[in-house]
């Protein structure tokens, strides 16, 4: 942890996971594990875990599952500036269910909850004068005001030249028409600098290719400078163009060998990785990718996306054996 001002925002969803007890349809599954997640609250942690630690700008109710995840957050040294509390809404819950591979899907409980009620302008301009990185992800543009908020903090962070990182984030259950989301992607596209995405979260969000170098480059045309496309066990890819400060470049990760116990929070675990590594200097692509790969190998091989998210120097020594 570092007790200087924060480098790096990260806004958007936090809510509470509820996990399975085993592999099964969802209407099959007694019991479940409570757990803290959402992918930028488990970016956000990642990276104090890394010890690149953020500002988090949130919003959560005031009720017992918000007091569980300001709790968490504050555990894992989150700032709270802008961790708001809500009393006129609810927090965000997802059940997750497995399969055997350990693969999941979600079923949100996300109408008019706390986190879909972000305010534009929350943060200051002084805020984004003072940060050179910004996260944002898809989840927050399915309602608004939270959207307009999303939409207004990338726009001022790009104004400040801020970098700033879209994570697509797809999640179809979210959206009565799947084409909004594309054009909303379509759109934080023109603000992203950095893309960090899944082969299905791209074609999604209406990027369209044969293989996962097309999509990396198809990003690319659309006006990010770097695309980090993550690919679950079989690692993850980068490009980048002349404009990226890490200079032009293509290159792949296979990953590492882990036997995974649950996924969930994985990619999310990458970015974490990704920045922290981009944000402490690493000028590599293959370093941020092997750096970023390990980062999400550690964390599915324990239950829950935050839980199991690894400090630098669990990730070092994974790196080094």
């Amino acid at each position: 942890m570092t007790d200087s001002e924060p480098a790096v925002l990260v806004a958007g969803e936090a809510l509470v996971d509820f996990l399975p007890d085993r592999p099964a349809r969802l209407a099959d599954v007694e019991n479940f594990a409570r757990r803290a997640g959402g992918a930028p609250a488990n970016v956000a942690v990642g990276l104090a875990r890394l010890g690149t630690t953020p500002w988090f700008w949130t919003r959560v109710g005031t009720d017992p599952f918000g007091d569980h995840l300001a709790e968490t957050l504050a555990a894992n040294g989150v700032p709270d500036r802008f961790v708001e509390r809500d009393p006129d809404a609810r927090t965000a819950l997802a059940f997750v269910s497995h399969d055997e591979a350990a693969d999941r899907a979600f079923t949100f409980y996300r109408n008019d909850t706390a986190d879909t009620r972000l305010e534009p302008g929350t943060v200051p301009d002084a805020v984004l004068d003072s940060v050179a990185w910004v996260y944002v992800g898809g989840v927050m543009l399915a309602a608004d005001p939270g959207r307009t908020a999303t939409f207004d903090l990338a726009e001022r962070a790009a104004a400040r030249d801020c970098t700033v990182v879209f994570d697509p984030n797809a999640r179809p259950e979210l959206w009565a028409d799947r084409g909004a989301f594309a054009d909303s992607a379509a759109e934080m596209f023109d603000h992203a600098d950095v893309v960090k995405a899944t082969s299905e979260d791209l074609r999604e969000a209406g990027v369209d290719a044969d293989d996962p170098h097309g999509l990396a480059r198809a990003v690319c045309e659309r006006g990010p400078h770097t695309a980090l496309v993550s690919r679950g066990e079989a690692g993850a890819l980068a490009r980048a163009t002349d404009a990226a400060p890490w200079g032009p470049d293509a290159v792949a990760h296979d990953g590492y060998a882990v036997d995974p116990v649950d996924t969930t929070g994985a990619g999310d675990a990458f970015t974490a990785g990704a920045m922290a590594a981009l944000a402490g200097g690493e000028r590599s692509l293959s370093g941020v990718l092997s750096f970023a790969n390990a980062v999400a190998a550690i964390t599915t091989t324990e239950a829950g996306a935050m839980a199991a998210l690894p400090t630098r120097e669990r990730v070092e020594r994974f790196r080094g054996s």
